[in-house]
């Protein structure tokens, strides 16, 4: 039963990014506070793990810009829906295409339902050609992403703005 215990071992980076080599954890705390700094994991998934001397706050503090400026990289597309019905009127059915066609320039997506109501959804053919009209009329400005689907009482088309 002389089973020995291994002990982890770290590979340690300091301050100025040099590579210090392979050593004990104890040991590497006590060189980060000999410095009057602080041991930091970055690299947890690595073999050995990475852990580098470091101010901790302002570690923290570099992360936290890291992770702000990636997030303002980010574009948020929001998808906004417009309903109509079998029997839209032509005013209104151009009152809604121009506010689709608003949305899409600003960027977003656009979900075009069409609901039916009682024994309408026995003509589907009425809400096919209200969204095949609608692709047409904003082919300019958007694609068709999602072609018309019916679920339950609704059928819809999903538009994504053109790539500028």
């Amino acid at each position: 039963m002389n089973e020995r215990i291994r002990v982890p071992e770290v590979r340690v980076i300091d301050d100025e990014g040099k590579q210090l080599g392979i050593m004990r954890p104890a040991e590497a705390v006590q060189l980060a506070r000999s410095k009057g700094l602080d041991l930091v994991e970055v690299a947890p998934q690595a073999q050995p793990p990475v852990c580098r001397i470091v101010n901790f706050g302002k570690y923290q503090y570099e992360q936290k810009k890291k992770a702000k400026e990636a997030k303002a990289k980010q574009t948020v597309i929001t998808v906004k829906e417009i309903k109509f019905r079998p029997g839209t009127d032509e005013h209104d059915y151009n009152f809604k295409k121009n506010h689709a066609a608003k949305i899409l320039q600003d960027g977003d997506k656009v979900k075009a339902t069409v609901h039916f109501r009682g024994r309408e959804i026995t003509h589907k053919e009425l809400g096919y050609s209200l969204q095949k009209r609608l692709a047409t009329d904003l082919a300019e400005v958007g694609i068709v992403e999602v072609m018309p689907k019916v679920e339950g009482m609704n059928m819809f088309t999903i538009f994504a703005p053109k790539k500028k």
